[in-house]
């Protein structure tokens, strides 16, 4: 199912400002992201788990995890994922935004329903396959942001985790232009951002390749369950090293988690 945002926010944009719209008592977090934060992995195969699962045990608010395996911040939005966030979030309520892993490749001759158009922001393509206008990674990220924000949303643009910085036997991090990307859509609606791949590169740094090995049970992107619980401790590292809305609605304090702010 495909649906316009574009045509969906004039009329939230006119309805209260989120500061006069009612808020419930107790926020809740929704996640928006792909295998590496979704249950079990998005089915990435035994043994593995997103780091979506374990991000509730830091906060003292509820948190529903609507990740999928497979999903770019196109996908996502071309199948309605982010409307039926955008359906039930509340104001005062937090969206995480996550994307990366499955938003490269090329739209010259083929096109595998995922690939954004390159750019960082206005660009638009078109598939080769369908006829389709491909639009940004920004673009995606922008939009959903912004409906979510009119109903009075919270929005922390996340940028992907790391596949495994030990796999060559040397400690390697190099960001993906998607990194850069999920900053770009923060700033472009004023919404909170984690660098998590950051932080996710610097804990698995200090902990060194046997361990950090030991996370990547089948393939060199998806965690083992004590890999997603560190990688949501880098997460949430990241949340209190910003001081942003989240934070006080996380029970571990700054000095608690291992690494250092940037």
């Amino acid at each position: 199912m495909k649906f316009s945002l574009l045509a969906l926010l004039p009329a939230l944009v006119a309805a209260l400002p989120a500061t006069e719209l009612a808020k419930r008592a107790t926020p809740t977090v929704y996640l928006a992201g792909d295998s590496t934060m979704a249950k079990n992995g998005g089915g990435a195969g035994t043994g593995t788990d997103g780091w979506g699962q374990y991000l509730g045990a830091s906060l003292n608010i509820p948190v529903v995890n609507d990740a999928i395996g497979g999903r770019s911040a196109r996908s996502f939005y071309n199948e309605g994922r982010f409307q039926s966030i955008i359906d039930v979030v509340q104001p005062g309520d937090f969206v995480v935004i996550e994307f990366g892993h499955n938003d490269g490749g090329s739209l010259s001759t083929t096109d595998n329903g995922r690939t954004d158009c390159a750019g960082t922001g206005t660009e638009v393509c078109t598939s080769p396959t369908t006829g389709e206008k491909v639009y940004t990674f920004v673009f995606y990220e922008v939009q959903a942001a912004k409906a979510m924000q009119a109903k009075g949303a919270n929005i922390i643009i996340s940028s992907q985790t790391p596949d495994n910085p030990w796999e060559s036997g040397s400690f390697t991090y190099a960001p993906s232009r998607f990194v850069g990307y999920a900053q770009t859509a923060a700033k472009a609606v004023s919404a909170d951002y984690v660098d998590h791949g950051q932080y996710v590169a610097d804990r698995f740094q200090a902990l060194g390749a046997s361990t950090v090995d030991s996370y990547y049970p089948n393939d060199h992107t998806h965690t083992s369950p004590t890999g997603a619980n560190v990688v949501a401790a880098a997460f949430v590292k990241g949340v209190l090293c910003a001081n942003d809305k989240l934070a006080p609605h996380v029970k571990n304090s700054t000095s608690s988690i291992p690494g250092t702010c940037h």
